[in-house]
């Protein structure tokens, strides 16, 4: 089940939408709902919700007020009103979606959906956090990342990663060991998630852990060899970049 609140001042308004959830989403299951921004806050920290259904307009606070009021949102948002010009600030919030009122059942099942879909991924943001402890010191011996792919999280050595191509918008983590983990992120996310030496992007569709390279051939069609024999394009925009690197190894 979904753990949710409702914040809504109008009565009317939140029974309606408690209804609706009732018989269109079934799995959402309504903890508790509030009418002020004071209780909400109460019940946020009692109840930690994964969902919270956040009407714009109340009373002495709103909906954006109660937030700012929130040291961290550890929740998704879909916020609830009749005023559609609170839409850009509601994307800004972070919200997963947004509801005008009267709510219709199929935009409410839809963003329950969105919900589900995106409670099964793990987020870029959380993948940057994992990796906060491994940026700050530089023993990447015992680091894992956690890569997301279609059934599972695959948690992985960050010395055990080879290099990384890009599949469209999913990537292609090849390991030391000769496996290969299709992970639903793009590159250049992965990319971010590993900005840090050794890992190199040599080409627009590799990500390469230098470490495990043992030559860099010259010419218009350049190429690494990693020590598995595997041969990496580097391509022209990277080549500088790429040979400033090897100098900077050079005895």
């Amino acid at each position: 089940m979904i753990n949710a609140l409702i914040i809504d001042d109008e009565k009317h308004c939140s029974d309606s939408l408690l209804w609706q959830l009732n018989k269109y989403c079934p799995e959402v299951e309504v903890q508790a709902v509030c009418r002020n921004a004071d209780e909400a806050l109460e019940q946020i920290h009692l109840l930690q919700p994964r969902l919270v259904f956040l009407d714009v307009e109340m009373p002495d606070k709103s909906g954006f007020d109660l937030l700012e009021n929130l040291a961290d949102i550890h929740f998704h948002i879909i916020f609830t009103t009749a005023f559609n010009q609170y839409a850009l600030r509601a994307i800004k919030f972070g919200a997963l979606d947004y509801l005008l009122k009267p709510i219709d059942k199929d935009e409410l099942r839809l963003a329950v959906d969105k919900f589900i879909k995106q409670e099964k991924q793990i987020s870029l943001n959380q993948l940057t956090a994992l990796l906060s402890h491994t940026r700050k010191n530089n023993d990447l011996s015992f680091q894992k990342i956690a890569f997301p792919t279609v059934h599972s999280y695959e948690l992985v050595h960050l010395n055990d990663i080879l290099a990384c191509e890009s599949s469209s918008n999913y990537t292609n983590v090849r390991l030391i060991n000769g496996k290969s983990i299709l992970v639903s992120k793009t590159l250049k996310e992965i990319e971010e998630l590993l900005d840090m030496t050794p890992f190199f992007r040599v080409h627009n569709s590799w990500l390469v852990n230098l470490q495990y390279a043992i030559r860099y051939v010259k010419g218009d069609g350049g190429y690494l060899v990693l020590n598995n024999d595997m041969t990496i394009p580097v391509s022209r925009t990277k080549r500088e970049d790429l040979l400033k690197y090897i100098t900077h190894l050079s005895v």
